[in-house]
């Protein structure tokens, strides 16, 4: 069978392949542990399900503008002057089936073919494939201080004269780092200076840790006005624990947002009613929610962190944000993909390769389940590959011992 080029060129998400795997394990009733999932275990909020619920009960769940329903709309331009202190208008913003899709428009809307947007590494898995999506090129910039923090130089060594767009997820996912005031600002002045695109990936920005504030990108700009090529992406999926609603937005001038809403019009049309009005329901409704969350995602990274530093071998940077660490194995096996495996077979805990993010050697580990999960998760990790732990190791009435090197 003939596929396209660029069909051939894509890989699956590795995040959602595990997600599969691990639902596959569970049902066949292995005491599976998913340390690789992002999604939190808290439930979607209230005003968002009553929400939803009363426009099912109506019957008529209909056709929805391709650019999403203007309730929805005055919800994110509220989100936008609360956290922004941007007033924008109903031109201003789409909603899409996901704050990926909403990226995804916003890609096939500036880049042509062999055009290259620039990344800092680690990346998100999807930004790469996206890219080959729309026969363009991604070009990610892996910081020569060797941490999890890009600085200008950086991202200016692989700008070329191919390059269109910048794409900054802060704090990030897969290392939880959070980029400095500094590189934000330092950032919007370059993208200005050489009139690049620059999308802000924000769909973490309040799940923050220690005390942060999320960093406003348009508190940098020179220019405010409809020729500015910022464009903030963010959705309902991470902090209001909606990953399944499938509901994101983006804001942008309206030149832009028009181009989006003409791709995602031939896409998908518009979203769903139905979870559009839950989005609402979330956006206006009581937020003590999110707050919850990041406290207990703040109280779970500190219980991760504290595990692994006490696992002989391994390095790993404090997260500021998300749900996620991206810790260094490497010490144990320089192959993430197999070590991963490995760990599936030996011990049943699922991580993700730090291969899929642009970091060999490393395990993203999600801090988004329960306390349980991450201390026996991390307890049967150590007992697969750390030699000085002791040679048994019991998963429920299940007794293990180790018989290999």
């Amino acid at each position: 069978m003939s596929l396209s080029q660029i069909a051939r060129s894509l890989k699956a998400s590795p995040t959602l392949k595990l997600n599969e795997k691990a639902a596959i394990l569970r049902e066949k009733g292995d005491p599976v542990i998913h340390l690789g999932g992002g999604e939190p275990k808290s439930r979607a909020p209230i005003d968002a399900i009553m929400a939803a619920v009363n426009n099912m009960n109506t019957g008529e769940v209909r056709y929805t503008p391709a650019d999403g329903i203007l309730s929805l709309k005055k919800a994110v331009i509220r989100y936008t002057e609360e956290f922004y202190n941007r007033r924008v208008a109903p031109e201003n913003v789409i909603v899409s089936g996901g704050a990926k899709q909403s990226i995804l428009c916003a890609l096939m809307a500036i880049l042509n073919p062999q055009e290259e947007v620039i990344y800092p590494a680690p990346y998100w898995v999807s930004y790469p494939e996206m890219a080959k999506m729309i026969g363009a090129i991604g070009v990610a910039a892996l910081p020569e201080d060797g941490t999890f923090y890009p600085r200008l130089q950086d991202i200016e060594q692989r700008v070329g004269s191919y390059t269109k767009a910048v794409i900054i997820n802060s704090p990030n996912n897969p290392s939880g780092a959070m980029y400095s005031e500094e590189f934000i600002s330092d950032i919007v002045g370059y993208c200005e200076k050489k009139d690049l695109y620059l999308i802000m990936d924000d769909i973490y920005h309040r799940l923050i840790f220690d005390g942060r504030k999320p960093i406003n990108v348009f508190n940098y700009t020179k220019d405010l006005s409809e020729k500015s090529k910022i464009i903030v992406v963010n959705g309902i999926s991470k902090m209001y624990a909606m990953t399944g609603f499938r509901i994101g937005w983006a804001v942008g001038n309206k030149k832009i947002i028009e181009a989006m809403t003409n791709i995602q019009g031939h896409q998908t049309s518009g979203p769903s009613v139905v979870l559009q009005l839950a989005a609402v329901g979330a956006l206006n409704g009581i937020q003590s929610g999110v707050e919850n969350l990041r406290v207990t995602l703040e109280n779970n990274r500190n219980v991760m962190i504290d595990q692994l530093r006490s696992f002989e071998g391994v390095k790993v940077t404090k997260p500021d944000g998300t749900f996620y660490c991206l810790a260094d194995f490497s010490v144990y096996d320089k192959s993430s993909n197999k070590l991963s495996e490995y760990l599936i077979d030996k011990v049943q805990v699922l991580t993700v390769p730090g291969a899929e993010f642009g970091m060999e050697g490393y395990l993203r580990l999600s801090y988004c389940g329960t306390i349980k999960d991450i201390t026996e998760g991390i307890e049967r990790m150590k007992w697969a590959l750390d030699p000085n732990s002791p040679n048994e190791l019991y998963i429920g009435d299940r007794k293990l011992v180790r018989d290999w090197v």
